[in-house]
C-alpha cells in the first residue's frame, strides 16, 4: 500500500474518532448534567448549552496556534498530542464529579484540539498533486460524518450502556487512533520557515490572499448551515410528525442523513475536483445546497425531510474537498499547517454560530425561516465566488485550480 493511502486511512479514523469525541455530548448532555446534580430545567439548558458550545468556541481560537506548531516541528507530532490528550480529557469526563468541572473539562478539550488541523496539513503536503483532491475529499469524510453521526452514536450508547461509557468508550478510540498513528503514520517533514513569526508575517506570506479569505469565509458559511437545523430538528420532527413514536429516532435520521451522503459522495468529488478544477465544484455544489435548503421549510412529513437532507449531503460534500484542495494549491508548503489551522478556526465559529443561529431565527421568526435565511446565505456566497473566484480563474485560465 502506497504511504499516502496509509497515512490517509490512519488519518480518516482519528479524525473521525476526534469529531465523534466533540459531538456524541450533545443528546447525553442535559440528562448527564442533570444526573450530577442540576434539577432546575432553565439551569440545565444554560449549562448544557455553555458546555456544548465552548469547545467549538475555544477550538476556534486555537486551531491557528496548533497549525503553527504542526509547521513548526511537523504534523505527526501534533497529531500524536491531541489524540493522546483528547482520550485522556474524554476519558475523564466519565468521572466528573460536578457540572462545572465537566464545562472545565470541555474547555480544555477545546485547547488540546488541532487533530484535524494536523491531520489535513500532513495530507495535503505528503500526497501527490494527482490524488491531493482524492485524499482532501476522502479525509473531510472523517470530520463531517462523525460530527454528525456523533450524537447519534452517543445516545445509542448511553441508552444502551449509561452516561460512562460514552466518555471511556470514545477515548478508548481516541487512544487507538495515537497507537495507529504512532505506528502507521509516515511524514518526511522539512522545516522550511526558520524563525517564528507573527499573524502579520504569516498573512503577508500568503501569495492569494483574497482567495483565502473567500475560501475561509465559504467554510464558516457551509459549517453554518449544516448546523443551523441542530437545535430545531427535535422540535420540527415533532410537528411533523405530530407527537408520534420515534420521534428522536427520526430526528437522529434527519440529523444524520447528510453525514451519511458526505460519506459516499465526497471522494467522488474531490476526484471530480481533480480533472475540472476545485473552484467550479465549490460553486456548483453551494448554489445545489442553497437550491436544496427551500424544500425543506415546506415538506410534509420527516421522510421528506430525510432525502433532502441527505441530497443536501451529496451537495455540500463537494464543498469542503475542494476548499481545501485550493487551499493547498495556492499555500506554501512552509504555512500549510497554518493556514489550515485558521480554515478550522473558521469551520468550528460556523458549527457554533450555526447552532446559535438556528436557534434564535426559529424562536423569533418561525422554523421555515432558518431554511429560508441559510439557502439565502449560501446563494450570496454563491454569487461572491462566481465573481470574484470563477470569473477570475477562467479568464487566467487556471485549470490545475
Amino acid at each position: 500500500m502506497p504511504i499516502w493511502k496509509r497515512n490517509l486511512f490512519v488519518c480518516w479514523f482519528g479524525i473521525f474518532v476526534a469529531a465523534v469525541g466533540m459531538s456524541q455530548i450533545a443528546p447525553v448532555l442535559p440528562l448527564y448534567i442533570q444526573h450530577l446534580g442540576v434539577h432546575s430545567t432553565s439551569s440545565i439548558a444554560q449549562l448544557s448549552g455553555v458546555a456544548f458550545g465552548v469547545t467549538y468556541l475555544i477550538s476556534a481560537i486555537f486551531s491557528p496556534i496548533w497549525g503553527h506548531f504542526a509547521d513548526k516541528v511537523g504534523r505527526k507530532p501534533m497529531i500524536l498530542r491531541a489524540s493522546l490528550g483528547m482520550a485522556l480529557v474524554i476519558g475523564c469526563m466519565g468521572f466528573a464529579p460536578n457540572v462545572y468541572v465537566l464545562i472545565g473539562l470541555r474547555l480544555l478539550e477545546g485547547v488540546i484540539t488541532g487533530f484535524s488541523t494536523a491531520c489535513t496539513a500532513l495530507i495535503a503536503t505528503q500526497t501527490d498533486k494527482e490524488h491531493a483532491g482524492y485524499a482532501l475529499g476522502t479525509l473531510s469524510t472523517g470530520s463531517i460524518a462523525g460530527s454528525l453521526l456523533g450524537p447519534i452514536i452517543g445516545g445509542f450508547i448511553e441508552e444502551n450502556l449509561g452516561f460512562q461509557p460514552v466518555f471511556f468508550i470514545t477515548g478508548a478510540l481516541l487512544l487507538i487512533a495515537f497507537i495507529l498513528t504512532a505506528l502507521f503514520v509516515k511524514e518526511s517533514f522539512v522545516r522550511q520557515d526558520k524563525k517564528a513569526s507573527s499573524i502579520k508575517k504569516i498573512w503577508e506570506g500568503v501569495p492569494e490572499k483574497s482567495l483565502t479569505i473567500i475560501l475561509l469565509v465559504t467554510f464558516f458559511i457551509l459549517t453554518l448551515g449544516l448546523y443551523s437545523i441542530e437545535p430545531i430538528v427535535t422540535v420540527y420532527v415533532t410537528q411533523l410528525t405530530k407527537g408520534t413514536a420515534h420521534v428522536a429516532l427520526l430526528a437522529g435520521l434527519a440529523f444524520s442523513a447528510s453525514g451519511l451522503a458526505n460519506i459516499i459522495s465526497a471522494p467522488r468529488l474531490g476526484r471530480l475536483s481533480d480533472k475540472i478544477g476545485a473552484y467550479k465544484v465549490i460553486l456548483i455544489a453551494l448554489i445545489v445546497a442553497g437550491i436544496i435548503y427551500i424544500p425543506q421549510a415546506f415538506v410534509k412529513n420527516p421522510w421528506q425531510l430525510i432525502g433532502l437532507r441527505f441530497l443536501l449531503g451529496l451537495a455540500i460534500a463537494g464543498l469542503n474537498p475542494s476548499i481545501n484542495t485550493l487551499v493547498k494549491k495556492i499555500t506554501p508548503d512552509s504555512l500549510v499547517g497554518r493556514v489550515f489551522g485558521f480554515t478550522m478556526s473558521a469551520g468550528y465559529l460556523g458549527v457554533f454560530g450555526g447552532s446559535v443561529l438556528g436557534g434564535q431565527v426559529a424562536a423569533y421568526l418561525g422554523i421555515k425561516f432558518v431554511f429560508f435565511i441559510t439557502s439565502a446565505l449560501l446563494l450570496i456566497n454563491a454569487i461572491w465566488v462566481y465573481f470574484k473566484v470563477y470569473k477570475k480563474l477562467c479568464l487566467t485560465e487556471k485549470p490545475a485550480i
